[in-house]
């Protein structure tokens, strides 16, 4: 085929060729991929269900026992813990209700499976020892039951009796779905070891097959390409060159085929590329790349100009910096403001927030679609938060350096508010100066749940519908309920502590004593409420937010509130 033919030409006689023995090939690879499949429809649509059934089988049946268990225990106390009862009678509830539920599940796919006479000889046992656990579960409910009602009734000996009995009855069950749950998942394992085995003979059959085609298209495709092969490489060089960041190519545009074509516009897009990396360089450091970058994707449309989203919005103010700003020059004081807030704005963006802008030594941000998915924002957010703190104790450390006092350096601190809720983004502004901002009532709540950080001495608070959102990753304390000044409805406060797990014994009796302080202060029960966070006291003596409470409970002893009462605090400043 002579190479002066245009590209498509030389291709096209190729491709013709190669997919006449392609077809053939992949003829043969359907017949051997369909008894495959055959195979692995069986292991992912029954055995593969039916082994995690029976897995979940055994994992409830241990629930349930355990929850029967504490029910026991509590009952064996005097007096009887009632909300240890109630818990553990809940979950026997729910998990008895699983386990008939995956009582079903597993017998639908045995009986599925049993369909399959070639599978019989393994799974025929399956059934028969599931019926044998199942109708286990009817004296050890009644024996469970008749236990529970001796110990309600004190007879405590003979519940105890009864126990022992009962117990060997359910370490019998326990290892009758231990043994099901094994022997299932031996058999998904050999059968899926039998699925690998014909995956490697199809593998090999059609490495054979397509050696012989591959090494005559190899073949042709060396004469078909020749006159290719050299432009072809120097762009696909280029364009890996592009892909590390060299935007300063320009590649010579040689001949009027294809290539050519290609050539002249690989070093079109190289032109807009550098244009666009020019003016991302230059305005990053005043907009957000995330922010630039959607700008830049819709240029000309008005996607973008306002929507409604659930976000969440921190406020995070520097403390301290006023008071002594006085003593410092002004520019040591731009490089304390600036190092400070490099560190903050890290600490953001590290954590997917979009730094909003700064307000004197404040700095808002926002986190939510479509930079990050609206599952993770507020944990996003709050992961932030104790970063930005942690990013503190740097800048202090730095303090003397940046601002000239080696002595006697500013003692400054953080204060961080979160609030989760819909807010409008979008681009705000006049025709020719706009912001990429969000606005609403959940950034005026941000703003006031930062400020009231300054009544209670803590470093950050959370709305509770970022509590909420948060709860199972984050230690919280519940500090209030409060209405903000310009707001009728009162919201929750929550104080932040840190990861889960990471309170000491100390610490989660303090905040225990403050939740009980704090229920108690929302009922009226001052004398109630005074115990609780004087014992919160005792653990933390100083604890700004507990003494901020006792205060508060001496005035309204001297003053007493309305009948009607809430708990809620108002607060009536900024």
């Amino acid at each position: 085929m002579p190479l002066n033919k245009s590209i498509g030409t030389r291709v096209f006689g190729l491709a013709l060729l190669l997919l006449t023995l392609t077809i053939a090939l992949v003829g043969f690879l359907l017949w051997q991929v369909a008894r495959l499949q055959e195979e692995l429809q069986l292991l992912t649509h029954r055995n593969i269900p039916l082994a995690s059934s029976l897995s979940r089988l055994d994992e409830f049946g241990l629930r349930r026992r355990l929850a029967f268990e504490r029910m026991f225990g509590a009952l064996n106390l005097n007096p009887p813990n009632e909300q240890i009862l109630a818990e553990a009678q809940t979950n026997y509830e729910i998990f008895t209700r699983k386990l008939n539920g995956e009582f079903e599940t597993a017998e639908s796919l045995l009986a599925d499976v049993g369909e399959q006479e070639v599978r019989n000889a393994e799974l025929g046992g399956f059934s028969e020892l599931l019926k044998q656990v199942k109708a286990a579960y009817g004296p050890i409910t009644a024996r469970q039951q008749e236990a529970l009602e001796l110990q309600r009734n004190g007879d405590h000996e003979h519940a105890n009796f009864l126990l022992n009995g009962l117990n060997d009855l359910q370490a019998l069950v326990q290892s009758q779905r231990a043994q099901l749950q094994n022997a299932s998942a031996h058999h998904v394992e050999k059968l899926a070891k039998e699925a690998l085995g014909r995956q490697g003979r199809i593998t090999s059959l059609s490495i054979a097959a397509t050696a012989s085609t591959v090494l005559l298209g190899l073949l042709i495709a060396a004469w078909v390409t020749r006159g290719l092969v050299r432009p072809v490489r120097r762009l696909i060089g280029a364009m890996r060159d592009v892909q590390e960041g060299r935007l300063d190519l320009e590649l010579p545009v040689i001949g009027n085929d294809e290539i050519g074509a290609l050539t002249s516009s690989f070093n079109f897009f190289v032109r807009e590329l550098r244009s666009k990396a020019e003016m991302k360089e230059t305005f990053g450091k005043y907009v957000d790349p995330r922010i630039l970058d959607r700008v830049l994707k819709t240029a000309g449309s008005v996607e973008g100009d306002g929507d409604r989203q659930v976000m969440t919005v921190g406020f995070g103010d520097l403390v301290g910096f006023t008071g002594s700003s006085e003593r410092l020059t002004p520019a040591s004081m731009v490089r304390m403001l600036n190092r400070h807030f490099g560190l903050q704005a890290d600490a953001i963006q590290e954590h997917l927030g979009i730094v909003d802008k700064f307000i004197g030594d404040a700095v808002m941000a926002f986190w939510g679609p479509p930079f990050v998915s609206p599952a993770e924002h507020a944990a996003l957010a709050c992961r932030s938060a104790l970063a930005q703190i942690a990013a503190l104790d740097v800048l202090r450390a730095e303090l003397p350096e940046l601002t000239g006092l080696r002595r006697d350096a500013p003692g400054i601190d953080l204060r961080i508010g979160l609030a989760s809720g819909e807010v409008i983004v979008g681009n705000l502004g006049a025709d020719h100066t706009r912001n990429y901002t969000v606005i609403g009532d959940t950034v005026n709540i941000a703003s006031r749940i930062e400020s009231a950080n300054r009544i209670y001495g803590t470093h950050i608070l959370v709305s509770d519908s970022v509590a909420l959102a948060v709860a199972a990753e984050f230690e919280l304390r519940e500090i209030d309920s409060i209405t903000v000044k310009g707001r009728q409805d009162h919201v929750r406060i929550f104080e932040l502590l840190g990861p889960k797990g990471c309170l000491g014994n100390e610490e989660l009796l303090a905040r225990d004593s403050y939740a009980e302080g704090l229920l108690a202060y929302r009922t009226g029960d001052w004398d109630a409420a005074w115990a609780g966070f004087k014992k919160c006291l005792e653990s933390r003596p100083d604890e700004r937010a507990t003494q901020v409470m006792l205060e508060r409970i001496a005035d309204l002893r001297s003053r007493p509130p309305e009948a009607a009462w809430d708990g809620v605090w108002k607060m009536t400043s900024k």
